[in-house]
C-alpha cells in the first residue's frame, strides 16, 4: 500500500537515484578540472618557484615519514617471507621475493597512501579554506586564473615527486629487509644479494616508478578538485579533506589492480 501512495519511488529517489546523480555530476566536474589542467599546465606563465615550493613540501619533507615506513615495511616482510620459506629450506629467497614485492607493489602503493595522508590532506585543507574565506574568488577579481594558480602548481609537483620519494621507500625498504633477514636470522649475505640480482629486473623497478607517477597524479588532482570545491565554513573544509583522503586511498588501491593487470598483460 505504501508503494501505491508514492512513498517507494520517493525513497528510491532519495537513497539511490539523487546521490548516483551526485556522484556522476562530481566524476563529471572531476575530468573536466583534470583537462584544465592538463592545458594550463603548458601555458605561460610557468611558474617555477611555487613549483620549487611545492616539491620541497610534497618531497623533501616527506622523506622522514617514507624512511620510517619503508625501513620497517622491508623488516616486516623479511620475517614473514623468512618464515614461509623456511618450511621448504628456501631462506635464500627471502630476499628476491622481498625486494621483487616491494619495488612492484609495496612501494609505489604505500608512499603513494602516505603522501595523501600527509600532503594530499594537507592541499584539500588549504585549498577548502582559501575557497571558504573567498580567497579564490579574489583571485577571480585579479584576473588570476585559480586553478593555474594553484592546483597546476600542486599536481605537477605532487606527481613529480611520487618516483622519488618511490626510490627512497625501495632503498630503505632494502636495507630494512637486509638487516633483518642477514644480521638478524643468519641468511648469508652473498644468497641474500645474488638472489636479489638474479630475480628482480631493472624493469620491475620501472614499474614501480611508473606506478608512482600515475598514483601522484590521482592523489593530487583528486585532493585538489576536494579542497577547491569544498563550501559550508569549517565543517565543510573538513568534509572535503576526508573525502579527499578516502577517495585518493580507494582510488590507488583500485587503480593499482588495474595497473598491475596491464602490466602482468604486457
Amino acid at each position: 500500500m505504501a508503494s501505491g501512495n508514492g512513498v517507494l519511488p520517493s525513497m528510491v529517489r532519495t537513497r539511490l537515484i539523487r546521490p548516483l546523480n551526485e556522484n556522476l555530476a562530481g566524476l563529471g566536474g572531476y575530468v573536466m578540472l583534470l583537462s584544465s589542467v592538463l592545458r594550463l599546465t603548458v601555458k605561460r606563465p610557468f611558474r617555477f618557484r611555487l613549483l620549487l615550493q611545492h616539491m620541497e613540501f610534497i618531497g623533501v619533507q616527506s622523506w622522514f615519514i617514507i624512511l620510517l615506513t619503508g625501513t620497517f615495511t622491508g623488516m616486516v616482510f623479511a620475517l614473514q617471507t623468512y618464515k614461509g620459506f623456511a618450511k621448504f629450506g628456501s631462506e635464500a629467497l627471502v630476499g628476491a621475493i622481498s625486494m621483487l614485492a616491494m619495488t612492484r607493489e609495496l612501494s609505489p602503493v604505500f608512499t603513494a597512501v602516505m603522501i595523501t595522508a600527509r600532503a594530499g590532506s594537507a592541499m584539500a585543507a588549504e585549498l577548502g579554506t582559501m575557497r571558504v574565506t573567498e580567497q579564490i574568488d579574489a583571485l577571480h577579481t585579479m584576473a588570476v586564473n585559480p586553478v593555474h594558480y594553484l592546483l597546476v602548481p600542486r599536481i605537477l609537483a605532487t606527481t613529480l615527486m611520487a618516483p622519488f620519494l618511490t626510490v627512497l621507500f625501495d632503498f630503505v625498504g632494502a636495507i630494512g629487509c637486509y638487516f633483518v633477514a642477514v644480521m638478524l636470522l643468519g641468511i648469508d649475505p652473498g644468497d641474500f644479494t645474488g638472489r636479489i640480482l638474479e630475480v628482480v629486473k631493472v624493469g620491475d623497478v620501472f614499474q614501480g616508478l611508473f606506478k608512482g607517477l600515475i598514483f601522484g597524479f590521482l592523489l593530487s588532482s583528486i585532493g585538489c578538485y576536494k579542497g577547491f570545491h569544498s563550501e559550508g565554513g569549517a565543517k565543510g573544509v573538513g568534509n572535503a579533506t576526508v573525502q579527499g583522503v578516502v577517495l585518493a586511498c580507494i582510488t590507488i588501491l583500485v587503480g593499482d589492480y588495474f595497473l598491475t593487470a596491464l602490466m602482468f598483460r604486457a
